[in-house]
């Protein structure tokens, strides 16, 4: 692909930054330098097929580079830019994951709002001088709250946010808005679907009953399992995010999602199905016999589905996979991977439960 500019990707040490930086590294010429803190979900061994050496964040690829630093310094943000000169940053550092937004909302107000605007004070700055360069923000179809059991998101839906986490993501939208109508810095926007794919940190849904599958661990399903997402390849969201920077007019906001709603339980129920065929459970029950309910999540809101017609007619974006193909994908991944998984889930996350507000 033409595609040769000199990209910021904060956050590429996480799921979809990572997928992204893949993308831009194997095919495309793009350069790009990683800005990530490697907090917790931070895993650099998922940057390691295109070049990245974990042990010490060096890289053999010559268009990769790795920057370890806290987006909330303005000093380390100011000299990334001007050291690395991009002609674009795709924003994807965040705190993301709900649950832990309501044990300890602090850092990500932090992170995802002061952040935020830190990463655009920079931009501006750089801006001024090279007017070509274009900031991109990524962020959550959460930030519109929640649907009933019709209707979809669209661009133009206010925004009610229900959880700090979402909250902290709307803010963050408002502040990348205000920075082009303020002060005419070019941006774009996106808001997307839930994701799953390859390199899910395991605290998520589905990497975790992935995993709970393969100790033989009860699958935790919130409430009667009812909650409906739209499902988004995380391979999927990294074109069209790269789509956006390459077409998207600048002050637009971009939905982006998959038209592929299941219930919690159909999640759960259809990874179990396709590890009853890959990976049969030595006593020959079935996985859907550890399904386990328990107490819902505060504040959960009830069906997120976005519609991604502007995205789709505007750009020309389509998916490449429906969530049939892109779930058996998955799977088969974490089979394949343990390499990636397994320290991660013996050291730093090994399942238990979180967003409890106690």
């Amino acid at each position: 692909m033409s595609y040769s500019k000199r990209c910021i990707v904060t956050g590429a040490a996480g799921f979809i930054g990572s997928a992204l930086a893949r993308l831009l590294l194997k095919e495309t010429e793009a350069t790009v330098l990683v800005v990530d803190k490697l907090t917790y979900a931070g895993v650099p061994e998922s940057l390691k097929e295109v070049g990245l050496n974990p042990a010490d964040l060096t890289s053999s690829n010559p268009r990769l580079s790795f920057l370890k630093a806290d987006i909330c310094d303005q000093e380390a943000m100011d000299k990334a830019f001007a050291e690395f000169r991009p002609d674009t940053i795709f924003h994807l550092a965040a705190e993301s994951h709900v649950d832990r937004s309501i044990d300890g909302p602090g850092e990500f107000i932090r992170t995802n709002v002061v952040g935020t605007a830190t990463l655009l004070q920079a931009a501006l700055k750089w801006w001024k001088q090279h007017p070509d360069f274009v900031f991109q923000h990524i962020s959550t179809d959460e930030v519109y709250g929640t649907l009933g059991e019709t209707g979809y998101f669209t661009e133009k839906n206010p925004y009610s946010p229900h959880s700090p986490y979402s909250a902290s993501k709307a803010s963050s939208d408002h502040l990348v808005r205000a920075w082009m109508d303020t002060y005419g810095m070019p941006v774009k926007i996106t808001n997307c679907s839930n994701n799953y794919g390859p390199y899910h940190f395991p605290e998520k849904l589905i990497p975790l009953i992935i995993l709970n599958c393969f100790d033989g661990k009860p699958l935790p399903v919130y409430g009667k399992g009812a909650n409906v997402r739209d499902w988004l390849f995380v391979e999927d969201h990294a074109r069209a995010l790269l789509l956006v920077n390459e077409k998207g007019v600048p002050g637009e906001t971009y939905n982006v999602g998959g038209h592929n709603e299941r219930t919690n339980l159909e999640v759960v129920k259809t990874v179990c199905a396709i590890l009853d065929e890959l990976r049969p459970r030595a006593d020959g029950s079935k996985y859907e016999s550890l399904i386990t309910y328990v107490t819902d999540r505060p504040g959960h809101d009830l069906r997120y589905a976005i519609a991604p017609d502007k995205l789709m007619n505007d750009l020309g974006w389509k998916p490449l996979e429906n969530f049939d193909t892109g779930i058996r994908k998955t799977v088969q991944w974490y089979l394949d991977n343990e390499w990636w998984w397994g320290p991660i889930h013996a050291g730093r996350y090994s399942g238990q439960r979180l967003g409890m507000g106690k």
